[in-house]
């Protein structure tokens, strides 16, 4: 029997509401602010504009990546008990790398069919943070021995088993499918350039937070805060998307010789956090942000690895009835422009439904947010255009790609 992956349908489950700090470039105005910080910030917010109270809240869950405060082992349930959630409710920290926020939302569904009734789900990312780090040092350093430190970061962007980088698996798919530089550069512009528009329209307005310096109290214990770096006295907006042109990014220099992924097509370095609230769609006292009807996940091989959400697209097409046509919108992760523009080309898919506010290459990736993100950004579209069904994707170093299909509880036909 050969495996293909694996697929999860969801009964009754929905997303009530979804929120996310402003997405801030590396070093930026969050940079100082721990991830923890990061995630009780949006986890109490997305209680407080749904609201609902957080005794309500029986689950908790939570995901970053990096270690990158030295409580870093604490945080779901750090995250949990300053959002105001009952002691007694447990919480879980849940890890997939680049799809770890679509995975925040499977594990919750899958805990709704355990009697879990309201769970909350926090993806928190300081890319700013991630450490020099130093792995083999728990004895000492001996005279003349070899003394070794490496930036935690850089050491993330690269793949040991095929031993290549993932830019590097990106010029690979340029390859495979015959992407030109300009072809990638044309992507990138465009993804600029949607995001802008988005910004000055308001788009993101709906799921954004302001964050500001602020400290979070929670009795009998010591409070933790937010302070903001740069003398910033607040963050509202996304910080990345800016103004460029196909002739700016032609002039940037490909990352590897003959490659054609370059610092400009290829997806921003961001601190940022997202929360959504995950809940039984008959339990929601206002409508609900999106039902979450399935998801699938696939392992494919770590030099392509750009390409997982092709076949993840298609395991949940296939498993749930539904063709291409039958989807409104596709949001899928920006890691590379060519590997948004491989899967496109794999799966043929009409570029008038992908990504149309632009996407990670211009607002960045806070790894563990980015998946919570791209469905929010989903349900928004297909409330606005009374769109029935959407898709959002994510490839995942290593090699793999996952996929969501949410439903528009507003839809009328």
């Amino acid at each position: 029997m050969s495996r293909v992956g694996q697929y999860a349908v969801f009964t009754d489950v929905a997303i009530f509401d979804a929120v996310r700090t402003p997405w801030v470039d590396l070093g930026g105005a969050l940079s100082q602010v721990s991830p923890i910080d990061l995630g009780i910030k949006v986890g109490r917010e997305v209680l407080a504009r749904a609201g609902i109270e957080p005794q309500a809240v029986d689950s908790v869950l939570a995901g970053s990546m990096a270690q990158a405060s030295f409580d870093a082992y604490l945080l779901p349930r750090h995250i949990g008990l300053y959002s105001g959630v009952p002691q007694a409710v447990p919480a879980l920290g849940v890890q997939r790398i680049c799809a770890t926020g679509f995975e925040l939302l499977r594990q919750a569904a899958g805990q709704l069919r355990d009697g879990v009734q309201l769970a909350l789900c926090v993806a928190a990312e300081s890319m700013s943070r991630n450490p020099i780090a130093a792995y083999t040092h728990r004895g000492g350093f001996r005279l003349g021995g070899e003394v070794q430190f490496k930036d935690f970061l850089w050491e993330a962007l690269y793949d040991p088993a095929p031993a290549i980088d993932m830019i590097a698996t990106a010029d690979n798919l340029a390859r495979l499918y015959g992407l030109s530089r300009e072809a990638v550069d044309r992507y990138a512009c465009d993804s600029h350039q949607r995001a802008l528009q988005a910004q000055r329209d308001g788009t993101w307005a709906k799921e954004l937070v302001t964050v500001d310096n602020q400290v979070f109290e929670l009795e009998g214990y010591q409070p933790r805060r937010i302070t903001l770096a740069r003398q910033t006295s607040a963050v509202h907006e996304d910080s990345h998307p800016r103004p460029t042109d196909l002739d700016a990014l032609a002039r940037l220099r490909a990352v590897h010789a003959g490659g054609v992924q370059t610092a400009g097509n290829s997806c921003a370095v961001v601190d940022g956090a997202a929360a959504a609230l995950v809940g039984r769609a008959g339990d929601c006292a206002r409508p609900a942000l999106a039902r979450l009807l399935a998801s699938a996940v696939v392992g494919v091989a770590p030099e392509h690895m750009g390409i997982g959400p092709a076949p993840a697209i298609r395991l949940l097409l296939q498993r749930s009835g539904l063709s291409l046509g039958d989807i409104g919108r596709f949001e899928i992760n920006e890691a590379q422009a060519a590997q948004v523009l491989a899967v496109a080309q794999e799966l043929e898919l009409d570029s008038t439904r992908l990504n149309v506010h632009g996407g990670s290459l211009a607002l960045g990736h806070p790894l563990a947010a980015s998946g919570l993100r791209l469905v929010m950004t989903l349900a928004r579209q297909l409330r606005q255009h009374n769109l029935r069904y959407g898709i959002a994707a994510a490839c995942v170093g290593g090699g793999q790609g996952m996929a969501l299909l949410i439903e528009n509880p507003a839809y009328r036909a």
